[in-house]
């Protein structure tokens, strides 16, 4: 089984990836279905599956089931490309080929799908530790610095903070709950060479001890929600 998934998305990897150069995308999105290139996309998927599975005639119905449902993504893809965000488009056509190679890996070879383990303790317990240093780290954060009104004026991508610091969060969280506590000091460090620069060049103290603060507000709760998943997931009988 695990041999098929990989030969499967290898095969999508590379037809979407590899051999499938941005001139062919801008094509298909202007003629969609009467582009060229989307029949010689799908014909180049259907080689590379030939190829992988080695030419072997049990796996014709996955292949052709996996050609037909590309070919149908795609064209849905494209339909939708006015009505919808590139990168909603980009990651729903990515997840909709990969349920369809798990169809086909399913046919060939029956498993059952672990949908209880969706309601354990220790996944609820994995997905609120997620949400907490993620989206209710971000409130919080808001809440407590919101009594500062620091004016900064330098050009700054949109969220970038905000994803910045779920993403810092995210990665304290990992690092404590597979005990490798040096992450933490490694990710401070890197944070403070990038932010170095902002520092240096300013002369508003209030600036630098309001990204302290921040930094500081951030990892603390992003260890203390590690601390306290270990703690909690001890208590969990290990059966569940």
């Amino acid at each position: 089984m695990i041999a098929l998934i990989l030969k499967l998305t290898l095969s999508h990897l590379m037809g979407d990836f590899l051999f499938q150069p941005l001139s062919w995308v801008k094509d298909k999105e202007e003629k969609k279905y009467k582009s060229i290139y989307l029949y010689l996309h799908i014909l180049i998927h259907t080689l590379l599956l030939f190829i992988l599975l080695q030419f072997n005639i049990k796996y014709w119905v996955g292949i052709l089931f996996i050609v037909l449902s590309h070919f149908c993504i795609d064209i849905l893809k494209i339909s939708l490309k006015n009505r919808f965000n590139q990168r909603i488009l980009f990651f729903g056509d990515q997840a909709l080929h990969l349920i369809m190679i798990g169809f086909v890996t399913y046919y060939y070879y029956p498993y059952d799908l672990p949908f209880s383990y969706l309601f354990t303790p220790k996944f609820i317990l994995f997905i609120t530790s997620i949400l907490i240093v993620t989206i209710v780290t971000s409130v919080i954060m808001k809440t407590i610095i919101s009594k500062w009104d620091i004016e900064d004026d330098r050009d700054s991508l949109e969220m970038a903070g905000s994803y910045i610091g779920m993403l810092e969060r995210i990665l304290i969280f990992v690092f404590i709950i597979s005990d490798h506590w040096e992450g933490i000091g490694f990710l401070l460090a890197a944070k403070s060479v990038f932010r170095y620069g902002d520092l240096s060049k300013t002369k508003d103290r209030k600036l630098t001890e309001y990204i302290l603060i921040g930094t500081l507000i951030s990892f603390g709760l992003a260890m203390l929600t590690g601390i306290g998943y270990n703690y909690f997931l001890e208590l969990i009988p290990a059966n569940l």
